[in-house]
C-alpha cells in the first residue's frame, strides 16, 4: 500500500515503455507540429466561425494535448520492471505468463502487465485487474476464485513462466 498523498507504483515492462515513449514521441514531434501549421494557415483565411480546417484542427489539437498529458503523466509515475529479472519465478508476480483451467477445465494463458499496456483480447491482462490480483503469489497446482461482474469464478495454474 502507497504512503497517504502518494500515488500507487505503475509497473511497467521494457516493452510497454517503450511504446507509450514512442507514441508519446510520434505526437509531440511530428503530429502536433503539422497540426499546427494546418492551424496557423486556416486562422489566415479569415472568417474562422465556418473554417473546417480550423475548427476541427483546433478540436484535433485538444486531443493530441490531452492524450500528451495523460502519457507524460504515465511515464513520469511508470516504474519499469523486466520481468525477465524476476527473482522468484515458482509464483506469479508481476510480468509471469500462467497457463489458467477453469472449473470446465477450459483452458486459458494470460500474461501479467501493466495497467497502461493492457489488452484482454490479446491476453495482456493489467497488474490491478481483478484476475491478476487474485494470481499474485499463486504457485503452480494453486486454485484461485476471482469476483468478476458475472459472478465467482475458481481457476487452477497449471504453468508459470517468465520471459
Amino acid at each position: 500500500m502507497p504512503a497517504p498523498g502518494r500515488p500507487p507504483d505503475r509497473f511497467i515492462t521494457p516493452q510497454g515503455f517503450a511504446a507509450i515513449r514512442s507514441e508519446y514521441d510520434q505526437l509531440f514531434g511530428e503530429e502536433r507540429p503539422k497540426l499546427v501549421e494546418v492551424i496557423s494557415w486556416a486562422a489566415a483565411n479569415g472568417d474562422r466561425s465556418e473554417n473546417g480546417d480550423y475548427i476541427y484542427g483546433r478540436k484535433r489539437l485538444r486531443e493530441i494535448d490531452r492524450r500528451l498529458s495523460h502519457l507524460a503523466r504515465v511515464m513520469k509515475l511508470a516504474k519499469v520492471v523486466d520481468p525477465a529479472t524476476q527473482p522468484s519465478r515458482d509464483e506469479v508476480r508481476f510480468g509471469a505468463t500462467v497457463k489458467l483451467a477453469d472449473e470446465d477445465d477450459a483452458r486459458r494463458t494470460v500474461t501479467i502487465v501493466g495497467d497502461d499496456e493492457a489488452d484482454a483480447s490479446d491476453g495482456r491482462i493489467g497488474w490491478s485487474a481483478p484476475l491478476a490480483r487474485a494470481l499474485r503469489g499463486a504457485r503452480v497446482g494453486d486454485e484461485r476464485t476471482v469476483r468478476l461482474p458475472a459472478g465467482e469464478k475458481s481457476y487452477e495454474v497449471i504453468a508459470i513462466t517468465y520471459p
